[in-house]
């Protein structure tokens, strides 16, 4: 936090389940100022993002924050959502209660523009979906840059991906709009898989967070027990109930950089039909190959990769944080988000 104050932040979510654990930690860590939360389809379809996205904020306890609709498809695919993994709403099928507001009046890019625009610092934006939103935003307003301090995107894989041998879902679900991210020409760090994976809630402190009678902190471990670290455990497994932060780990690695190693490295999106499309490929050769000396260097994007994670570190800041109450969220007049505008 430059000079003691909370980060402006803008969260562009699918809201799924590790989604909705992001949220939960945004609203509650008075290192954010969370400014507004834009929906795209992927995890599921758009209006589903909507009314779950709405659902976990007033769970959380802050009701007020802008919530707006976006694309409900890919900039050229079909929509392809991950119910299999979300549970037929997106939320593991909970069972909660319908959202007593309704989004914001106008469209997520024009909700993007607008609040980093009027930030009165620049913002760090972060997408935890498919990446469509973004690249309407970049490409219709590209003076919103001039405002955006940096992008943790969570998306991308150096190693395996998940979609597909070497894809992740995020960047795989719309390839086309990750590569445009890739062009910002802002600060980019890519939370990938490589250590989405690997920061685990363990299973008593999941059981702790469902014991809670506070709503935020329950939903929490209602959530993380709805993703087991160990997909397929046995019923008598120790590890059963522990559950992965997923996309959580983004906003983890926004107010707590250091707990993340990254390497600067130039990245760029396998567009091509075939088995690698949607892949992040990563650059991370020592020197020059062949290809380059034969073919000519390509232009490629720098980004800083995240390849290590303080796990217990990170977990320790979730936990921290979701099991403390909302804290007093500043206001229009003080330079904070406030209510819906």
């Amino acid at each position: 936090m430059p000079n003691g104050l909370p980060i402006p932040v803008i969260i562009d979510c699918d809201t799924g389940v590790d989604d909705a654990l992001a949220l939960l930690f945004a609203v509650r860590h008075p290192g954010i100022d969370l400014r507004a939360v834009t929906c795209v389809a992927g995890n599921t379809d758009v209006d589903g993002v909507v009314h779950n996205t709405l659902t976990v904020l007033e769970q959380a306890g802050a009701p007020g924050i802008p919530v707006a609709r976006g694309a409900e498809r890919p900039l050229i695919e079909a929509p392809r959502s991950a119910r299999h993994v979300h549970g037929h709403d997106g939320m593991g099928d909970l069972g909660l209660p319908a959202p007593r507001r309704l989004p914001a009046d106008l469209d997520a890019v024009a909700l993007l523009r607008r609040e980093i625009l009027a930030s009165p610092r620049p913002v760090t934006l972060v997408p935890t979906a498919p990446l469509t939103n973004i690249a309407l935003l970049l490409r219709t307003h590209p003076e919103v840059t001039r405002n955006i301090e940096r992008i943790v995107f969570m998306g991308g894989a150096v190693g395996a991906g998940n979609a597909t041998p070497v894809a992740e879902f995020n960047v795989w679900h719309d390839p086309e709009a990750a590569a445009i991210l890739l062009t910002a020409g802002v600060p980019i760090t890519m939370y990938g898989l490589d250590v989405f994976r690997r920061v685990v809630v363990p299973a008593a402190e999941v059981r702790g967070l469902r014991a809670s009678t506070e709503p935020g902190a329950r939903l929490a471990g209602d959530l993380l027990a709805h993703r087991p670290a160990t997909p397929g455990s046995a019923p008598d497994d120790p590890t059963e109930d522990a559950g992965g932060l997923g996309d959580a780990g983004a906003l983890c690695a926004v107010v707590d950089p250091e707990g993340l190693t990254t390497h600067r490295l130039p990245v760029e999106v396998s567009l091509g039909p075939g088995p690698a499309r949607g892949q992040t490929v990563v650059d991370r050769r020592p020197r020059t190959g062949e290809s380059e000396l034969h073919e000519g260097t390509r232009e490629q994007c720098l980004v800083d990769v995240g390849l290590d994670v303080d796990v217990q570190r990170y977990v320790r800041l979730y936990l921290e944080t979701v099991a403390t109450v909302a804290h007093s969220r500043p206001t229009a007049a003080d330079g904070g988000s406030g209510a819906q505008r």
